[in-house]
């Protein structure tokens, strides 16, 4: 088990190491590059080697949708409006776990 840290070198004489990593201390998504340099018993240090690691985002956000009114209430549901009344919908309870929404789709279900 090991704690990573920016340029904190992980030395150990196992050739494998577990990445530990925790909701409180995750690492950010996208790419993250990891470096492994060997020594070898006479001190002779190898060339570096790198891989890189992508942290993706693969959980789905989950849209919330209200009928609010101007002042941004939540109104009951149904929501029923007179012929030619505008009304306000809003995403604003939409929530991502692990990220930011950047995105709001409204589209009218031709129903």
């Amino acid at each position: 088990m090991a704690t990573f840290k920016p340029n904190v070198p992980v030395v150990q004489k196992d050739p494998v190491v577990s990445v530990d990593v925790s909701a409180s201390n995750p690492l950010s998504t996208g790419k993250h590059t990891f470096i492994l340099t060997v020594v070898d018993d006479s001190g002779n240090e190898s060339d570096k080697v790198s891989i890189d690691v992508i942290v993706q985002d693969t959980d789905r956000p989950t849209a919330v949708l209200d009928a609010v009114d101007k002042n941004g209430n939540i109104l009951a549901l149904p929501l029923v409006v007179a012929p030619g009344a505008s009304f306000i919908l809003s995403g604003v309870r939409s929530k991502d776990a692990t990220g930011k929404i950047k995105e709001y789709r409204f589209t009218m279900d031709p129903a």
